[in-house]
């Protein structure tokens, strides 16, 4: 393990590291082949994106309305934005902070926490996972295991020292939001919105504080290649655009930076959940020539070992089971030893299927 170790400190090298290098190109890890390069160049397609207000949820003349907006939402994109989510922002302001500060800390300092390992409660790294990547991606990254707090925080940075208190704040305000989210897309399904209330109780929160530095060829390389959350929700905090989705003509969509705005996504465990009728999102991050960009994504799991599968009350003989069960688990077993970019991860829970549900 110490060899392995050492091989890995001796072979990396961060995202930040090269654009403060200067480095006029990308290095040819991270270039990749012509059909999956961003095409930056190329006009977006202009879609109306949702934006969900919360606050019309306490209105009993809104409540169904915006009910119905999130169904939509979801079925039609698996993604939506919130505003007037009740997250200060003073709260989000000391979290961008704080990532700002660790990211800029010395590279011997951020090593002492470089892990391959996707179980460690605490890693930071590049690109996916720098040890195995075919392609590398264009982004620095610290993930911590983050609910309950008082089980994890000790293990987070201690240095920026104000990582640990502005960090938290942010990770207890997303936990709340998620627990009012999930009882509304329950709701919205037609199931009792306190569903899985205990599992997601108990669940597990991962929040992934992302950079994506400056790039000097944004056009051929990205920051995330195409994937889909594996847990239920992801709510994601951006610093500025970047972030593009995919639609159902499978064509990429900027999704625009609204200031105060946070991002929902729906991950593989509701789709799966609800048997289809909604979907998880395919996304991507693209990158800038001159601006380096945070973002954090909070993700949002049912217990590591719990198993899911499509809810009874959404089976029926007119929609059989479409997935077989999985749990976080699998999804970080299945990682560890395959490339997702190849495969996502719920596509094999399709081939699945129990006999008796097929």
């Amino acid at each position: 393990m110490e060899e392995m170790n050492k091989s890995m400190h001796d072979s990396f090298t961060s995202a930040m590291t090269l654009t403060e290098s200067g480095a006029a190109r990308v290095p040819s890890r991270y270039v990749l082949p012509p059909s999956q390069r961003p095409a930056l160049l190329r006009p977006n397609i202009n879609t109306a994106l949702p934006v969900i207000d919360l606050s019309l949820l306490d209105q009993p003349s809104h409540r169904s309305q915006t009910i119905h907006e999130i169904r939509m939402a979801c079925k039609e994109y698996g993604f939506f934005q919130v505003i007037n989510h009740e997250i200060p922002s003073s709260v989000v302001k000391g979290a961008l902070d704080a990532a700002t500060q660790f990211f800029d800390l010395p590279m011997e300092e951020k090593m002492l926490l470089v892990s391959d390992d996707v179980h460690k409660p605490v890693r930071y790294g590049t690109s996916l996972n720098h040890t195995t990547d075919k392609v590398h991606y264009w982004r620095d990254f610290i993930k911590h295991y983050s609910h309950p707090l008082s089980k994890w925080i000790d293990l987070w940075p201690s240095n920026p020292p104000c990582y640990k208190e502005n960090m938290g704040k942010y990770a207890e305000a997303t936990q709340v939001l998620h627990k009012q989210l999930i009882e509304i897309i329950m709701e919205s399904l037609g199931l009792e919105k306190n569903y899985l209330q205990e599992e997601i109780e108990d669940g597990s929160q991962v929040i992934a504080v992302n950079c994506y530095p400056a790039c000097p060829e944004p056009e051929i390389t990205l920051g995330m290649p195409p994937h889909s959350d594996y847990g239920a929700l992801t709510i994601l905090l951006q610093s500025g655009q970047g972030l593009q989705v995919m639609d159902h003509n499978n064509n990429w969509i900027c999704v625009p930076y609204i200031e105060g705005a946070l991002i929902v996504q729906l991950g593989d465990q509701i789709e799966v959940m609800s048997n289809g009728i909604y979907k998880s999102i395919i996304h991507r991050v693209t990158l800038s020539r001159d601006v380096k960009r945070l973002s954090f994504a909070s993700l949002h799991s049912l217990p590591l070992h719990r198993k899911i599968k499509p809810s009874p009350k959404l089976v029926n003989e007119k929609n059989p089971a479409a997935y077989g069960e999985f749990s976080f688990n699998d999804f970080l077993n299945y990682i560890s030893s395959n490339n997702f970019t190849q495969q996502r991860f719920i596509d094999t829970l399709k081939e699945k299927i129990p006999k008796d549900d097929a």
